[in-house]
């Protein structure tokens, strides 16, 4: 199923043809909107002249990078840290699948195996990881044997919780509903701030 999020269409038909479009976006899915996040890839493939390889990306000057991801409108809220934590996810995937994005999910027998790969790279927490592992299986066909245990919430059937479920306007109005709830049962409980809240 082609991603339909609601950003351009050649954002989608990036994340759609080219795995570390879609793993990019998703390190970038912090403290800015999703929709931003995902074509942000998309905006980076057109400053560079064409799509980055993981290797490109994790052998990039630094500095250069930076400037890059800052050139408005900036790819993120935070630019410097973002750049660097785009590099430093690449770099795992030189050291560790020879800068195939894809290997990080097609090597993985079981979800559980998926869950802690995804888990492995810089800036994946529990949640994001999950988050990512319900997005492969519900959007990719990425479905490893418990691939949607090891997303837990996420991987439901009929749930809107995050980017994985978003495939219409519909699907996006439900999603903004369940993390606003989120966002105030948070703050009911003094939790907000806190750091991947």
């Amino acid at each position: 199923m082609p991603f339909s999020l609601p950003i351009p269409a050649e954002a989608n038909a990036l994340l759609d043809r080219d795995p570390l479009a879609l793993l990019v976006g998703m390190t970038l899915d912090q403290q800015i909107p999703l929709e931003k996040a995902f074509s942000s890839p998309w905006v980076l493939s057109q400053r560079l002249g064409h799509d980055p390889t993981a290797q490109e990306l994790a052998e990039f000057d630094p500095g250069a990078l930076v400037e890059i991801f800052a050139t408005p409108p900036a790819l993120h809220r935070f630019p410097k840290a973002m750049a660097a934590r785009v590099q430093e996810v690449c770099r795992v995937l030189v050291d560790r699948y020879d800068g195939d994005t894809a290997a990080l999910w097609t090597g993985a027998a079981s979800g559980g195996e998926l869950l802690r790969r995804v888990q492995a790279l810089p800036g994946f927490g529990k949640q994001k990881a999950q988050i990512f592992v319900a997005l492969l299986g519900k959007q990719y066909g990425v479905q490893p044997d418990g691939w949607r245990e090891a997303a837990g919430g996420y991987g439901e059937v009929g749930s809107f919780r995050s980017v994985a479920d978003i495939v219409d306007g519909d699907s996006l109005g439900k999603v903004r509903e369940y993390k606003k709830q989120m966002k105030a049962a948070a703050k009911a409980s003094g939790a907000v701030g806190r750091p991947g809240s």
